[in-house]
């Protein structure tokens, strides 16, 4: 009687004590997953699209051809999740040098124009016929997001980007038309054959940009992922005190690439 007491004692004993380590344990791993985590990451990707106004303006009758060109992003970035369970909320912030730029010609009727003549001179007004443009920026671009974790594959992001612009140029050239001076009523200045003439707005970009920022990332591997960011600008591209170009124009970016996670 007296062993088998013991033994059961001794039995009893052991479980509670599996018991209560397995509780514990279960306790602490609880206590991790409730606990945040810092992810760092590279990125590097390309953007494709162009600046645009929108709605596209009765002035603009055809868009004749059109080279996104090749805009590099490089961005590193910080993640914090709020939970290291497969699925958690986050937010993401970091610096991304980017390019942004594009290559178009468009066929345009009473489109407001300031082209510099053969002596330097800057001549204003109505132009209808053809305008190349070229547009080549470079930024320093913040974005501050939130993360949506869905599972240890994919995730989602949205918020806002802050972009400082670095270098610039907006110039181009008009071709095939004529330029009526000062309004729609003005003494005609017809460009023809191969006489073309230039123009250059890119003292007058304006300095800071901001905007809209959705994307999507897949993780297909540990530290592996490939991803795509759109962005779509909320203000002028053109600073307040411009009045050549009457319509805002915004830069709307596709930017897809791949990411190293650490």
């Amino acid at each position: 009687m007296k062993y088998n007491f013991y033994r059961l004692f001794i039995n009893s004993f052991v479980f509670l004590f599996a018991g209560s380590s397995l509780i514990f344990a279960q306790d602490l791993d609880t206590e991790k997953k409730e606990k945040g985590v810092i992810e760092y990451q590279l990125r590097a990707g390309i953007n494709i699209g162009g600046f645009t106004p929108i709605p596209i303006p009765a002035e603009i009758r055809e868009l004749s051809s059109f080279n996104p060109m090749l805009n590099i992003s490089l961005e590193g970035s910080i993640i914090y999740l709020f939970k290291q369970t497969p699925s958690s909320w986050g937010i993401r912030t970091g610096v991304k040098l980017e390019n942004k730029g594009m290559k178009a010609n468009s066929m345009v009727k009473n489109y407001r124009m300031e082209i510099i003549g053969g002596e330097g001179e800057r001549v204003a007004g109505n132009w209808t016929g053809g305008v190349s443009t070229h547009i080549a920026n470079s930024y320093i671009t913040i974005p501050t997001l939130a993360i949506f974790k869905v599972n240890d594959c994919w995730s989602f992001s949205g918020g806002a980007f802050w972009s400082f612009l670095m270098d610039k140029n907006f110039s181009g050239y008009v071709f095939d038309g004529y330029l009526r001076e000062g309004d729609p009523t003005g003494v005609k200045v017809i460009f023809e054959d191969d006489k073309t003439a230039s123009y250059d707005f890119s003292n007058d970009l304006r300095k800071f940009s901001y905007g809209l920022q959705l994307g999507t990332t897949w993780q297909f591997s540990k530290h592996l992922n490939v991803f795509g960011d759109f962005s779509f600008g909320l203000n002028n591209m053109f600073k307040s005190d411009f009045k050549t170009i009457t319509f805002t124009m915004r830069p709307v970016y596709l930017n897809l690439g791949a990411g190293y996670s650490f």
